[in-house]
């Protein structure tokens, strides 16, 4: 890596893929156009209803000549989603440094002959007190399973930021915690690179790999480097899933002996989709947004709503609840840590924004009508590990990071939250945190090392306008 400009440069390119920016590009468009290979003899892929939200990608990573249409076929998916998806969470296995844990570097970006792809550096830091993370460009320095990836990324996403993480030594477990935090809504797709059996013969390698095949589509633990060399992270990847409920399917699968290999030993390689349930998100905004207001209109006596269920509101939450009138602010109450059912969440927050917000009066029934409501559901805060305020700012990630701030100045507590949704008025860091202590009651150019961050995301429903 070169200290003065903290820029990975490629290290396969002209090995695994071509160096030539414009003979890549031939072959990356060869790669994306590929007809997936039969797969006769291989398990089907689940059922289940047709997918709404592309989360994750598991990709081969060996040379574009041997695996590039198995990955390529995978990456075509993505073409839709250019504008859309805006960080790649990228892990591949180490196959030359041994390292303990997941392996991040400190460059501040990665480069292909394509050019130049910025790190989420803030993703990164935010990742620092956890054990199982460590610094190590050296695990990166001629790291090949990540790389082969950039350039498909590339072509199919155009500008995105990247956090890219090697695998050593780690269990699910560990892998799983870094992808739940990491993990984002809709604009963060994760893609694990691995490849399948290594060296046996033809058939020999299409009976494990579709034995492999099998146990992923179940979501079951690999229990074998024999099976895929990226097992650990496809391993995470897949107790993320069952947990969050994603569907997977298979894309594409072949073995280099399809391709450009011959059939003595040759190498596996799959890839698969998974996709997040979005339709149960879209219909867990409406039923908060409902509760939110037939809660207000309970307390102003009026006529409630038939109320969707949905399974979702059982569990604890964490929500805010924002009232607008005319397109001004007209009460917002919130919880930032879960502490009950997110049923009962809501309904306490939307009534406390409409009659307890100190701002403002308690809500009329005269305004009842008018008012919209919005519901924002927090994720569990993280808390943030910054040497200044300066490096604070630079952490901080506008439009995504909701900020709780706490001190303790000459001994009285002081504690203030900002939204995400803030960062449409207060677009610029500084100006963001300044107006954030002047909330918490401190001057707005006060710092001190008592200062705690946390940071977290929200999912946001707003109720249409009324006409």
């Amino acid at each position: 890596m070169n200290p003065a400009t903290a820029i990975r440069p490629p290290a396969v390119a002209g090995m695994f893929y071509p160096g030539d920016p414009a003979s890549l590009r031939d072959e990356l468009l060869t790669c994306l156009a590929a007809v997936a290979v039969p797969r006769s003899g291989s398990p089907g892929t689940q059922g289940g209803a047709a997918p709404t939200l592309l989360k994750a990608l598991i990709v081969p990573h060996a040379g574009y000549v041997y695996s590039g249409g198995t990955a390529g076929h995978a990456y075509a998916l993505l073409a839709p989603l250019a504008g859309r998806i805006c960080r790649v969470v990228l892990l591949g296995p180490c196959h030359r440094v041994s390292v303990r844990g997941l392996a991040a570097p400190t460059a501040k970006a990665f480069a292909t002959p394509l050019g130049s792809i910025p790190l989420d550096r803030a993703a990164l830091d935010a990742l620092a007190d956890l054990p199982q993370v460590v610094a190590s460009d050296a695990a990166h320095a001629q790291e090949h399973s990540l790389e082969v990836q950039l350039p498909f990324l590339q072509t199919v996403l155009g500008a995105f930021e990247l956090v890219p993480l090697a695998v050593g030594d780690a269990s699910a477990a560990e892998v799983a915690e870094v992808l739940d935090r990491l993990w984002g809504g809709p604009e963060t797709l994760i893609v694990i690179s691995s490849d399948l059996s290594h060296f046996h013969s033809y058939r020999e390698a299409q009976s494990i790999d579709n034995a492999t095949v099998s146990h992923i589509l179940a979501l079951d633990q690999l229990t074998s480097f024999d099976q895929a060399c990226g097992a650990l992270p496809i391993n995470g990847l897949l107790a993320v899933a069952q947990r969050r409920g994603l569907r997977i399917e298979r894309v594409a699968q072949c073995n280099s002996g399809d391709t450009a290999g011959d059939k003595g030993r040759v190498v596996g390689y799959a890839s698969f989709a998974l996709y997040e349930p979005e339709a149960e998100a879209d219909t867990l905004g409406p039923a908060l947004l409902v509760r939110a207001r037939n809660a207000i209109a309970a307390r102003l006596q009026q006529p409630t709503q038939a109320e969707p269920d949905h399974p979702a509101l059982a569990s604890p939450g964490a929500t805010f609840v924002t009232l607008t009138q005319n397109g001004d602010l007209r009460g917002c109450i919130g919880s930032l840590e879960a502490h009950r059912s997110l049923d009962q969440d809501v309904r306490a927050n939307a009534v406390a924004a409409a009659f307890s917000d100190p701002r403002f009066p308690p809500l009329t029934v005269a305004e009842f009508s008018r008012i919209r409501v919005e519901v924002s559901l927090l994720s569990a805060p993280q808390s943030m590990s910054f040497s200044s305020e300066a490096d604070a700012l630079r952490q901080l990630r506008p439009h995504v990071d909701g900020v709780i701030l706490t001190a303790g100045p000459g001994g009285q507590f002081r504690r203030g939250t900002f939204l995400p949704q803030v960062w449409e008025q207060l677009p610029e860091p500084r100006l963001f945190m300044a107006h954030l202590k002047q909330k918490a009651g401190l001057p707005v150019d006060w710092w001190s090392s008592e200062v705690e961050l946390q940071r977290y995301e929200v999912q946001k429903w707003k109720e249409a306008p009324t006409p």
